[in-house]
């Protein structure tokens, strides 16, 4: 395996070949993978953060990240994926730690809240997200909105 690079840029900072990279995968899995047919490109990926890990230019693990006020009242986290080839070095974790250290650091939210596909409510709540209860169908996926309250003493 070759080393791994994460990757923290702003929209502004992405060149042609990163954006494209970003498109790409999340097509592949959200669109492709998942069979859904919907606008990935929904208008918020000029306000939010993205992060990824890469190797050799290719997108091994990405999300983007929100906050406050952007998607939800709370910062949030957003189109989270693992590339298919590389699910076994169970980057997923690794990519939510730093997710959530970014968002802490950089905008200092009290609160994240995420739109999580229901195979993966364990999953997230090893990071301290709880259920909301509010569930619903997006894309003909169960969904479930997830919260993560920080509590500073």
């Amino acid at each position: 395996m070759q080393t791994i690079h994460w990757k923290i840029k702003q929209f502004t900072e992405l060149s042609v070949t990163e954006l494209y990279e970003i498109l790409k995968i999340r097509q592949e899995v959200f669109i492709v993978e998942q069979t859904c047919d919907y606008l990935d490109a929904d208008g918020y990926d000029d306000k939010a953060i993205h992060l990824w890990a890469e190797t050799n230019g290719e997108i091994l693990a990405y999300c983007r990240l929100f906050d406050s006020g952007i998607k939800y009242q709370e910062a949030s986290i957003g189109r989270v994926l693992t590339n298919s080839n590389y699910r076994n070095l169970r980057l997923g974790k690794t990519l939510i730690q730093f997710a959530l250290f970014i968002i802490e650091a950089r905008f200092r939210a009290g609160d994240v809240r995420i739109s999580a596909q229901d195979y993966l409510l364990k999953f997230y709540s090893e990071f301290g997200f709880q259920d909301t209860g509010k569930k619903y169908l997006e894309d003909d996926i169960p969904h479930t909105e997830m919260l993560k309250s920080y509590k500073y003493v």
